[in-house]
């Protein structure tokens, strides 16, 4: 029997290594990074074939923070003398300043300090190629699927967290001359890091290769019939690899279910309508008539408040690729599914309230209308805090999108 069990677990570990290395589109393979052997796939023969490029391997972290050879593990006598440092008020901490062509291979970190005010106070920030504006600009803790300012437990194939203290990131993000990691600390409170940014330094990209990207936006609230967009336009050619979502929900609807809301993906030129278009939030996520707690590898809801008031997710496009070649947006609609009487039930809390139907954006609901059929269920437009991390790969390190909203906005009502 626990032969039979090893088997099973090293059978579904080489599957999960395949999944890993498939997960950007062939990124490694164009990068060179993985060479395939005869007789055997490329994802077994990686492990014991050396690359065909003469790469050299890095780890930068506080005990060699530039990557130097032979040059980590000096501070007292080698024996653990920096294995972290502090980030102060109004400071920053540079995780990685690498020149000179490679490939990010896995970030990760701890922080002193892991409340909400850390996850949403901290900003990271990545520049490509000497690039004068960051390729990445996303809320600590949002970036690495910790949504709405609380740290949990989940893994999935780009992010985790094994026992929730902690920050993993295995997106590859490759460059050709440059690359720049850091952590701008606008929380208001002092706070440090250990970390660990692992890269391999020589890779020879060619035309192929494209850049790592990542932004965040926050509307807190949305307005009725207007989609809260995950990812504003960009032009350029690439792929969108997925987003980290959160949902605080509207404190007066609580009582019905929110996640009618489709994902809307506009295409090379989409105005008015989308390309693509999904069936529900939760249908978003891979799961089905609501979302409860669950973590796999491209899909999953890994966050909810207590009280059902708000939930953090995400979806990869690692299996399912949405390429883009001249310009592309994305986003979600914020809509709910209430019976009648959860309606008037939300109403009775907040008279202000105003229900709009779904359609044309010109009908809501009545009073009056709601009490003659209190068992109906509709589909209607929400207004709810909504936030979102996009991740995605473009021919450019530079992506045209502005500064993300500051410390004070990104903080708010935190639940």
């Amino acid at each position: 029997m626990l032969a039979e069990t090893l088997v099973v677990r090293d059978t579904f570990s080489w599957a999960v290594m395949l999944l890993a290395l498939v997960a950007c589109g062939g990124l490694l393979v164009a990068c060179n990074a993985v060479p395939a052997g005869r007789g055997a796939p490329a994802y077994l023969t990686s492990l014991y074939e050396m690359p065909t490029q003469p790469l050299e391997t890095r780890w930068y972290t506080w005990e060699n923070p530039q990557g130097l050879k032979g040059q980590a593990a000096q501070k007292r006598f080698g024996r653990k003398g920096a294995p972290c440092t502090g980030i102060p008020a109004g400071g920053q901490l540079v995780l990685a300043d690498i020149k000179g062509s490679g490939t990010i291979r896995r970030i990760w970190l701890t922080l002193w300090k892991r409340d909400a005010a850390a996850l949403r106070g901290l900003r990271l920030e990545m520049y490509w190629d000497g690039a004068s504006t960051p390729a990445v600009q996303a809320p600590f803790g949002d970036f690495f699927c910790h949504s709405l300012g609380h740290m949990t437990t989940f893994e999935n194939a780009c992010f985790a967290s094994p026992e929730g203290r902690s920050f993993n990131c295995f997106v590859p993000m490759p460059f050709r001359t440059a690359a720049r990691i850091i952590i701008v600390n606008e929380s208001g409170v002092d706070n440090g890091a250990y970390y660990d940014v692992a890269a391999t330094l020589g890779d020879q990209h060619d035309e192929n290769m494209l850049y790592f990207h990542s932004c965040w936006r926050r509307e807190n609230y949305t307005k009725p019939r207007q989609d809260m967009t995950i990812l504003p336009l960009v032009h350029g050619h690439g792929r969108f690899l997925g987003c980290n979502l959160g949902n605080r929900l509207h404190p007066s609807m609580t009582n019905f279910w929110w996640g009618e809301g489709e994902v809307k993906v506009y295409l090379d030129g989409d105005a008015e309508h989308p390309t693509l278009c999904g069936t529900g939030t939760e249908d978003y996520i891979g799961s089905a008539y609501g979302q409860g707690l669950f973590h796999n590898l491209y899909t999953g809801n890994q966050y909810i408040a207590v009280g059902n008031k708000a939930y953090g997710f995400y979806r990869f496009h690692i299996p399912d690729p949405i390429y883009f070649q001249k310009d592309i947006r994305v986003t979600i609609q914020v809509m709910g599914g209430p019976s009648y009487a959860a309606m008037l039930e939300a109403l009775n809390k907040d008279p202000t309230l105003k229900f709009m139907k779904a359609g044309k954006g010109d009908e809501y609901y009545t009073r009056e209308e709601l009490a003659k059929t209190p068992q109906r269920a509709e589909v209607m437009e929400r207004i709810d805090d909504y936030c979102a991390t996009a991740y995605w790969y473009m021919d450019k390190p530079e992506n045209g999108l502005g500064p993300i909203a500051d410390a004070g906005e990104r903080m708010k009502d935190i639940p």
